[in-house]
């Protein structure tokens, strides 16, 4: 004999539950039937004793962790590649830049910090500055060795520096500076610059001031940028800045000194990006199913960058070299594949804003899940993905205008040649740039499907294990948590 428990609520009108999709559809698992149908409580909220039918507290705090067997499947994808980031980490170590006879040219020269102590106003003409003695850097501003800016002999009043070195071995020593009318940076009374040391030239013209000293202003914005990040993201904001540091470190202790070591630039690139990409994820999200399909995410897109970008690259006959910065490199260096490092800075350009996109939208799927705890593997892509195409839309033009930024005074120059468009965009110079957007773009973009891809699947496949107890057919479902109401949108 069977007994009926009276419920303490009046009586309701049996309740269909309706909806598309997976999960949310009219098939056998949402037919009406005993056990499916919710009382409600005088307020509208479920009666005590009653559930969702489905078992599942869904509260909305941190994501429930996976089950034991996604922990495995994710395991047995991640551990070896972290493992053979380690190794590559380890056989490509290069324990520092080799060291070369400096040139003198560009970057590669010794530089001091200086003061000017004194500025006064004298004749160009009588500074000796017919439009033929060197007066400054050219790459600082100053006008090049053989003449003013222009071309013309410098007329009116020019200014005649005293600077005073303040470190180094000449620590103390003066020398004059003559800055002509037309140059871009004039120098004033107690301003702090950097000047560069030539060991070789004449005694007076040894010295030459090269650049202002930033050091307080660009120290000052780092400060108010860490403060921002950590009053707003608090611990989070912190974890960040150590991800950060931690990835400066990689950059500059790793793969610049193995680069100009002499391995292959793709190489350091992917082992680099593999080894800062699983500490700044896993660091600033933590350790979890949520970080690991992330990660899964931001390892496919990576692969297919290098793959794109290699192939565009080699077919564009794009050679990396197209500045004096780039000459420079290859002309210390010429076992330095240039075409090579090209494509490990779009690789690593990358890497940036696929971990935002990766994590956004395995966030947005497992917050679905949790409001939704019923809605099925495709109710899941098809809804995150409607998210990720606003994300795409905003990404993709956040990075061409980034690189069209980068890159506003070369775009000026042809503009004032009055180039064709089709010219402009098949030089060497642009067409990096081009093929460098167009390349990341479209890793960002395949970032999208493949990481919502990946999320759907793993949350909508972490059921109960098999050994869980059934709920009897006729009885009563399971009792759901105090916290676990559904949001009111």
């Amino acid at each position: 004999m069977t007994t009926t428990q009276q419920s303490p609520y009046p009586p309701q009108e049996p309740r269909c539950v309706c909806g598309s999709g997976p999960g949310g559809g009219s098939g056998p698992g949402n037919v009406p039937g005993p056990g499916r149908d919710h009382p409600r409580g005088p307020a509208g909220e479920d009666a005590p004793g009653h559930g969702h039918g489905h078992g599942h507290s869904h509260s909305h705090g941190p994501a429930a962790p996976a089950s034991k067997r996604l922990r495995t499947v994710i395991a047995a994808v991640l551990i070896p590649f972290a493992v053979a980031v380690v190794a590559g980490l380890v056989v490509l170590w290069p324990g520092g830049a080799p060291a070369h006879e400096r040139t003198g040219v560009g970057f590669d020269r010794q530089t001091q910090k200086a003061t000017v102590t004194q500025v006064v106003a004298v004749s160009c003409s009588s500074a000796n500055v017919p439009g033929g003695a060197p007066a400054g850097d050219p790459a600082a501003g100053g006008s090049p060795p053989g003449g003013s800016s222009t071309g013309r002999p410098p007329s009116g009043r020019c200014t005649k520096a005293t600077v005073r070195v303040d470190t180094g071995s000449d620590r103390g020593r003066t020398f004059t500076e003559i800055v002509q009318p037309d140059q871009s940076r004039q120098l004033q009374r107690d301003e702090k610059v950097v000047v560069a040391y030539e060991p070789s030239a004449p005694r007076d013209l040894q010295y030459a001031v090269t650049d202002v000293d930033r050091h307080v202003p660009m120290a000052l914005l780092a400060g108010l940028f860490a403060l921002a990040v950590v009053v707003v993201g608090r611990m989070r904001g912190v974890m960040a800045l150590v991800a950060l540091a931690i990835s400066f470190l990689v950059l500059n202790f790793f793969i610049l000194p193995a680069v100009l070591g002499g391995a292959d630039p793709l190489v350091v690139a992917v082992v680099g990006a593999g080894a800062i990409m699983l500490i700044a994820l896993y660091m600033c999200h933590g350790l979890s199913a949520r970080t690991s399909v992330a990660v899964l995410g931001t390892l496919i897109s990576l692969v297919l960058i290098g793959m794109l970008g290699s192939l565009f690259i080699g077919w564009a006959a794009l050679t990396g070299n197209t500045d004096d910065n780039t000459g420079l490199i290859h002309g210390l260096y010429p076992s330095i594949d240039m075409s090579g490092l090209l494509l490990a800075g779009v690789i690593i350009g990358s890497l940036g804003v696929l971990d935002d996109v990766t994590v956004t939208q395995t966030s947005a799927v497992w917050e679905l899940h949790e409001a939704n705890p019923a809605m099925g593997r495709r109710g899941l892509y098809r809804a995150g993905i409607r998210i990720g195409r606003d994300h795409i839309a905003s990404v993709v033009n956040t990075l061409v205008l980034a690189y069209a930024g980068a890159a506003l005074p070369l775009l000026l120059l042809f503009s004032i040649a009055q180039s064709s468009v089709g010219t402009v965009a098949t030089s060497e110079l642009v067409a990096e740039e081009v093929v460098r957007t167009l390349v990341g773009s479209i890793g960002l973009v395949a970032s999208v499907p493949v990481t919502t891809a990946l999320a759907a699947v793993v949350v909508a496949a972490d059921r109960p294990s098999p050994g869980a107890a059934a709920t009897p057919v006729g009885a009563p479902p399971p009792v759901r948590a105090g916290r676990g109401r559904r949001r009111r949108r």
